[in-house]
């Protein structure tokens, strides 16, 4: 099983960014890229459809947990190569106005390498840290 983190700090208070990050059916707030995203359901087991630019993307809320500002999610559909795809997003109070966000996953490369995967996923995490941060500071 391949892994994938990324760990940055946001100059905000850790209610704000957690605001954001678990707000599921929220993600187009941290990605200009998504054009929109529905969700079935609510909480555990509720499923996201998100589209960029006609790909269509489906994951399902796997674990929220308010108390430790974590939440995880897996991947139904999507474009890139890969099964068994689980990420876990955690944020932590730094100090009053500073945050650390921790966006790990697991994956099984389908087709392709770890090798080939891994920049990828790494800049997708990447891509929706910095829109938290674009987003907070807005």
């Amino acid at each position: 099983m391949a892994r994938v983190e990324v760990q940055d700090e946001i100059d905000a208070e850790v209610a704000k960014v957690w605001g954001l990050v678990a707000d599921f059916g929220g993600v187009n707030r941290i990605s200009p890229d998504i054009q929109s995203c529905e969700v079935e359901g609510s909480g555990v087991g509720a499923v996201r459809t998100i589209n960029t630019s006609g790909v269509v993307i489906q994951e399902r809320l796997e674990a929220l947990d308010a108390n430790t500002h974590t939440f995880s999610y897996s991947m139904l559909e999507g474009p890139i190569p890969f099964k068994n795809y689980l990420a876990t997003v955690k944020v932590n109070e730094v100090s009053p106005n500073r945050t650390t966000i921790n966006w790990a996953g697991t994956f099984e490369p389908a087709g392709v390498s770890e090798e080939q995967l891994k920049p990828l996923i790494e800049g997708i995490y990447r891509q929706l840290i910095a829109g938290i941060k674009r987003a907070v500071a807005a």
